[in-house]
């Protein structure tokens, strides 16, 4: 199958840059920008008077530039602004908003080194070419995807990481690349084989899974014996090599060209394109197989630049990956709790990395270099589905369509149930197993939107679905005994920083969100939202006195929190935010925020 056939017009590559959709989409990030800035204290709007429940605030760059808005300040420092109040003048004569404008303008309030500046402008300028693509051709309605399929829902996403401003870059696509390639796109592809000498490759499967099982699941018999005999026309041994799935871009743009040694060498052969279909997930690099849902997602090194960082896959890594995944999947199975709250994640079963000797040679330490050839195999989400349920990235509770309506109060609406009992519920199986991993077994999580899979039962959530788990996961407990697979994930954590494992990744980087579709789209107060989540703490708490101590030492309701800024990290460093193997070591804090449960710090629910 040829992937080149896929062809974009010169025009057909901009046909969505249209005046007024440029304008909305600027519009909408600029609303962002201000948010998420202000929220960090990376700028300070200035309130200068109050409207019928608004603050009416004004930001001022520099002499003559000037920005006005209504916003709300609600818990954890959250910029609810009017979006269509938002009006900038310079020497008091009305200009449109422009997004790159406003970074330009506060680029040295925000710190930017200059040498950094370029490619953080070329990141927004890049996600606001896929905001005006998302506005112009993604016009399922909110209302529509509370019925629609799970890769419906995955590729009708819009808004890219809450948090981050610079969040959809994708730093290395050409424009005929993001038609082909990008999860909004939706247009399905498939991978490229190639065959790596066993001198370089090294397969690492979980416990119960050989290279000949994953062969077996991932290509027919047809399939598999056309790449041998690709192989064998070479004079080469089938046995002497492993196949890895890799990602068409990352062939074409890297591997083709800068690994023609080990081509030339036949160190590594490419094979060709497999007969499955793959759609590219929200996280760009992970590919869900379209044609045979019940095989593996594939996850392969993609060297392009995207939030922070580049996104290849280090083979170092991959050889510990199965067992770490190995290890928290013991420790979700076997707790009886977790099992209760139907809790589970996906499994990264096998995993492939190829070495490159010139770059391992030149480059003692980390280098994008050194993580341009690796894949690893993710189980899929299918066969864990029960009859009647269907399956929703979690992401899809902040979206908010090209039309302006949010889809959390349309699931709300569709499951008849009031707002408060749909969010207990989904507080259950979301908050309570992430709760009790963090206290019981001093385990963390990344479980933003994208990385949590929920199970829908009647529009209704029903069970969580952890994924991304060998670059995401740690241990918070430095004195904890792991086995020796699992060792690479224990992360050295201050004891006054072990709290932001829940509060930043779970109620900043998540909660703040939800609680403000609710308030902006269903007329939900805030107060009731963090109510329902101080419940669903104190519950768990009474199930569980025999850790008291630890409750006390990492109090969720603490007056104040330490505020973790995530802009300042891509800010100071857009190239490589933090240190994987020492995230805490790398984080920007900017003062403290008042916590919304300290006000429920005492009160007492019923036991379930």
């Amino acid at each position: 199958m040829n992937q080149q056939a896929i062809n974009t017009s010169a025009v057909e590559a901009v046909a969505h840059l249209e005046p007024a959709t440029w304008l909305k989409v600027n519009r909408l990030h600029v609303r962002k920008i201000i948010a998420e800035f202000a929220h960090e204290l990376l700028i300070t709007p200035i309130l200068t008077g109050t409207d019928a429940g608004w603050g009416l605030y004004e930001l001022s760059p520099a002499e003559g530039i000037e920005y006005r808005f209504r916003a709300k300040l609600l818990s954890l420092d959250h910029w609810h602004i009017d979006t269509a109040s938002i009006d900038k003048k310079v020497n008091g004569t009305a200009v449109p908003l422009d997004a790159v404008h406003f970074i330009t303008e506060f680029s040295e309030q925000l710190g930017f080194d200059p040498v950094l500046l370029p490619t953080y402008l070329e990141e927004i300028i890049s996600t606001l070419y896929g905001s005006a693509y998302m506005h112009t051709y993604n016009t399922i309605t909110a209302e529509e995807l509370t019925t629609a399929d799970y890769q419906d829902i995955e590729h009708a996403m819009m808004a890219g990481h809450p948090c981050f401003v610079a969040n959809n870059g994708r730093i290395g696509y050409d424009t005929v690349d993001y038609r082909k390639y990008a999860p909004e796109a939706a247009t399905p592809f498939p991978v490229i084989w190639l065959a790596g000498h066993r001198s370089r490759t090294v397969f690492t499967g979980i416990d119960t899974l050989t290279y000949d099982d994953v062969l077996r699941q991932e290509l027919d018999a047809d399939t598999l014996d056309t790449f041998y005999s690709i192989l064998k026309e070479k004079g080469l041994q089938p046995e002497d090599y492993y196949l890895m799935p890799i990602h068409p871009w990352q062939w074409y743009n890297k591997l083709a060209s800068i690994f023609a040694p080990d081509i030339a060498a036949n160190n590594l052969v490419c094979l060709g394109y497999g007969k499955d279909l793959y759609l590219p997930q929200q996280s760009v690099r992970t590919m869900y197989n379209v044609s045979t849902p019940e095989r593996f997602y594939v996850k392969s090194a993609l060297s392009i630049l995207n939030m922070g960082f580049m996104r290849g896959l280090s083979p170092y890594y991959m050889r510990t990956t199965p067992g770490i995944n190995e290890w928290v999947s013991e420790v979700i199975e076997g707790d009886a709790y977790l099992q209760q709250k139907g809790f589970t994640m996906l499994k990264e079963a096998a995993t492939m990395g190829y070495t490159n000797q010139y770059f391992e040679t030149a480059i003692k330490g980390e280098s994008a270099y050194k993580k341009m050839l690796a894949t690893l195999w993710r189980e899929s989400p299918v066969g864990k589905l029960q009859a009647g349920q269907r399956l929703m990235t979690m992401a899809a509770l902040l979206h908010v369509d090209a039309h302006g309506q949010a889809m959390l109060p349309a699931l709300i609406r569709a499951s008849g149930l009031d707002v408060s009992t749909w969010v207990q519920q989904y507080m259950d199986v979301y908050l309570s197993p992430l709760l009790h991993c963090f206290y019981y077994y001093d385990l963390r999580f990344m479980p933003h939107g994208e990385n949590v899979i929920l199970v829908m039962e009647n529009h209704v959530p029903v069970r969580a679905i952890m994924k991304d788990i060998a670059e995401e996961v740690a241990v918070v407990n430095s004195e904890l005994k792991l086995p020796e697979k699992a060792k690479r994930i224990v992360i050295p954590v201050p004891e006054e920083l072990k709290i932001l494992s829940i509060f930043t990744q779970i109620f900043d980087c998540f909660f703040r969100f939800v609680s403000h579709i609710l308030v902006e789209h269903a007329d939900y107060p805030e107060e009731q939202f963090w109510s329902l989540a101080a419940e669903c703490i104190h519950r768990y708490q009474q199930l569980h006195p025999e850790l008291a101590d630890k409750f006390s030492r990492t109090d969720l309701f603490s007056d104040e929190i330490i505020k973790t800024c995530l802009n300042r990290l891509q800010i100071r460093n857009n190239q490589r935010m933090i240190e994987p193997n020492n995230p805490f070591k790398s984080q920007q804090f900017a003062g403290t925020f008042r916590n919304p449960l300290a006000a429920f710090k005492h009160r007492q629910v019923a036991a379930v």
